[in-house]
């Protein structure tokens, strides 16, 4: 482990501690989540030095991975549980792959392309608040400050550019197929 990541590791490490806590509710799980964090910290640690917000990344990387043992975690515990008592097929295969399907990477795709053309509709306000909080992930405080506006008006704009984006996104006739129902 180089420097950096020491350096890095000292000085967050019981902020990603107490926010794993805060996530799992449970000390042994929040330590599991915490070990499993700092292993990706130091497995992505190249990518460290294009970090701007070392803060915004490792709340990201903590969110996410607990995220994903929280996934694995359901998605074993429906296959495993709504399993019949004699079963001929390996436990293993019953459970979903996550590659998506070619179709499914297209449809993602356009989907994708599409929100990001209709966030560069919004006035310039609240597209600047959708990039910092969803893009750049930044925290709403940092948003404020940045910005010179209070947390609540924020809140707000990020309120009123969800309800834009929806608006719109309706009102398109080619994106209302990608709507969930």
């Amino acid at each position: 482990m180089n420097e950096k990541v020491e350096q890095v590791y000292e000085e967050y490490n019981r902020y990603i501690y107490h926010l794993c806590l805060k996530l799992t509710r449970n000390k042994t799980e929040a330590e599991d989540l915490m070990q499993e964090v700092w292993m990706k910290v130091v497995r992505y640690e190249s990518y460290m030095k294009d970090v701007e917000h070392v803060k915004a990344w490792l709340t990201t990387i903590c969110m996410n991975t607990f995220r994903d043992r929280y996934r694995k975690t359901i998605r074993r515990s429906k296959h495993i549980l709504n399993q019949p008592e004699q079963l001929d097929v390996p436990v293993l295969d019953l459970i979903p792959s996550e590659t998506l399907t070619a179709e499914d990477i297209l449809e993602k795709g356009d989907l994708s392309q599409m929100v990001q053309q209709k966030i560069a509709e919004l006035d310039n306000i609240y597209k600047t608040t959708v990039l910092y909080f969803y893009v750049h992930q930044y925290s709403l405080v940092e948003i404020a400050e940045l910005m010179k506006v209070s947390i609540g008006t924020v809140k707000s704009r990020l309120f009123r550019a969800k309800q834009r984006l929806k608006e719109m996104l309706i009102a398109d006739s080619a994106a209302v197929d990608y709507l969930p129902a």
